[in-house]
């Protein structure tokens, strides 16, 4: 193919202009640093915008709290595969970055003598699981978007430089392994550039769209994973993805868990609030893969609701409507919308929908992407980091508790940007010299969409490998479902590999897009399916039917064999297991034992 390609150089190149993506540009602009920004959606339209119930801290404004409180939560949030020492830098630094995004202008909702209203949430308790804490900070029920404006309008006042849909195609490597950058397809023309810097940041989100039903924008299809994976960095946990237990039945859109968090109950055909049974302390504010099973177990012993029984009811009718229309009017309109009921008279149906990945590439408390190096030793990838949903730092282990993501991507999008300033001042990252064929692969991977002229059609491979996910890694997993699904999804991937585009002539940029995301899903669908099918256990979100509670494994969980992370290489679909890190950040912080999950 032959096309002429423009280099841009910089200090520093983001990909994705989410939470984490602003959080480290900003700090990156302000200290001086020349940062680019590539995007494929306008920045206030990144998914960000989308998380509705609130960023966890330890302020206690409410009710007393711990930050300890908060890392003894996570760890046993993610059944004890969360990395204790990355728990605890993200726990300590919660009220530090929220504070500082209230002096950014972020609109919190405020308590009545002025301070910033926090809100319960699942997961979340006092003194270590005795009751529920208010530790969710909250503007209303559209916290993700008063963020993601707030940010944005300080990189505008930073002068950070973006680059509005460009879409990265693959990153770029010399010789000895260093990360110098991205080329990246301007999609409006079709124009190919490579992004040369000092530092390459992934902020590039999840990828909830390679579900079938999702609570993730179109937008999030994997790429940054997609990439890292071609250019040879393993893929870690890539098996545990959460099930908001809160999706619109028949919508998937998301129903934020600060309805619960404000009083809202689950309730089945007989009217039962069934939550009493499953987490006899916590209720409905349980972890969310308790809640999602649990709703799914009354879903299929025929405790049903609606006409297919195939629904639970969300109930707020109880609260004072003045409640719902201060504290939930987002959630109202989602009701209105998508339902068709007004919750202030009506409970809403929801069903367990696809939310968010655990896993990702793998990082460390730094936000340095690593890679193993003999036994137990991980080094950094020199110039590479990732931050937020992309990124498996891991603080979330086999489950996220919910507002946990707000805070990663503040936390480690921050620290992305002061490790990047550290290591440029002090000449650790030289601007390195790009190899000859910097810009080949992605050329080539082009050419293919280009020259094809008959094969698969992109819509239907997608739709096959989000069927396959929906039906092979669901909720519950099934030994011999999860084998089947590997093979379905390796056959997929020999069909990703024909497609081609029909009408170029009509929607050429638009479905070359389609095409390339694509190609970035498959490799985010075989990571989770082989690492799925691979790990013989139930742990957080991966529960399967053949491994079950016994007084030997609790709740189905094996840390005799299974406490370990898991990483998947593309070449030769291998995996590979690494420890957990049990030990916390601090010499004086006690870890958190493994113990039996309960709520």
């Amino acid at each position: 193919m032959t096309m002429k390609v423009e280099r841009y150089t910089f200090d520093a190149v983001i990909v994705g202009a989410g939470g984490a993506g602003l959080r480290a540009a900003l700090t990156l602009a302000e200290a001086g640093l020349r940062t680019a920004v590539l995007t494929k959606v306008f920045p206030t339209r990144s998914h960000t915008v989308a998380a509705q119930g609130g960023v966890a801290a330890s302020l206690g404004n409410s009710t007393p709290d711990h930050w300890h409180w908060h890392m003894y939560d996570t760890v046993k949030g993610s059944d004890w595969l969360g990395d204790q020492d990355a728990i605890e830098f993200m726990c300590r630094k919660a009220n530090e970055v929220v504070i500082e995004l209230e002096h950014f202008g972020m609109p919190f909702d405020r308590t009545d003598d002025g301070r910033i209203y926090q809100r319960p949430f699942g997961g979340h308790s006092m003194n270590y699981g005795e009751a529920p804490v208010m530790r969710s900070c909250a503007a209303a029920d559209r916290t993700g978007h008063a963020m993601l404006h707030t940010l944005y309008q300080r990189n505008v006042r930073a002068k950070t430089q973006f680059f509005v849909e460009w879409m990265a195609l693959d990153l770029i490597r010399n010789s000895e392994g260093d990360v110098l950058g991205v080329t990246a397809l301007e999609m409006e023309s079709g124009n190919v550039a490579i992004f040369h810097g000092r530092a390459t940041i992934f902020a590039t989100g999840g990828a909830g769209r390679i579900y079938a039903s999702s609570t993730n924008a179109f937008i999030n299809t994997g790429d940054g994973l997609g990439m890292a994976a071609r250019a040879g960095i393993p893929l870690e946990d890539m098996e545990f993805w959460q099930f908001h237990p809160t999706g619109v039945a028949g919508a998937g859109v998301l129903i934020t868990e600060g309805v619960r968090g404000e009083g809202g109950v689950l309730r089945n055909c007989h009217g039962e609030r069934f939550m009493e049974r499953y987490a006899p302390n916590l209720k409905d504010l349980a972890s969310r893969d308790v809640v999602a099973r649990a709703m799914v177990t009354e879903i299929n012993e025929g405790r049903g609701c609606g006409p297919n029984k195939d629904y639970v009811w969300l109930d707020l009718t109880h609260l004072p409507p003045e409640t719902i229309l201060k504290r939930l009017p987002g959630i109202r309109e989602i009701a209105l919308q998508f339902a068709g009921v007004d919750p202030i008279q009506a409970p809403i149906p929801v069903v367990p929908t696809v939310h968010y990945q655990m896993g990702g590439i793998p990082t460390n408390y730094r936000a340095q992407v690593v890679v193993p190096k003999g036994e137990d030793l991980e080094v950094p990838v020199a110039g590479f980091y990732a931050a937020g949903e992309c990124a498996c730092a891991s603080v979330h282990g086999a489950n996220r508790l919910g507002t946990n993501s707000l805070l990663d991507l503040l936390v480690f999008g921050k620290t992305a940007g002061e490790e990047v300033v550290k290591e440029v001042r002090s000449g650790t990252l030289p601007l390195k010299p790009l190899p000859k064929d910097a810009a080949d692969q992605s050329l080539a991977r082009l050419a293919r969409l280009e020259q094809a002229t008959s094969g698969e059609r992109v819509p239907e491979v997608l739709r096959d490998l989000q069927q396959t996910m929906q039906k092979h890694a669901g909720v519950f997993r099934f030994a011999k479902l999860l084998k089947e699904g590997v093979e379905k999804i390796l056959a997929i991937e020999e069909r990703v590999q024909r497609t081609f585009i029909e009408d170029r002539s009509r929607v050429w940029n638009t479905a070359r897009i389609e095409a390339l995301e694509l190609e970035n899903m498959i490799e985010v669908a075989k990571a989770t399916m082989i690492s799925a099918e691979a790990r013989r256990e139930s742990r957080g979100a991966h529960v399967r039917d053949d491994c079950p509670d016994t007084p030997e494994f609790p709740n189905g969980r094996n840390d005799r064999d299974w406490l370990k992370h898991t990483l998947w290489y593309r070449e030769g679909n291998r995996l590979r297991y690494k420890p957990v890190h049990l030990q916390p950040l601090s010499p004086e912080t006690e870890p958190i034992a493994p113990a039996k999950r309960t709520y």
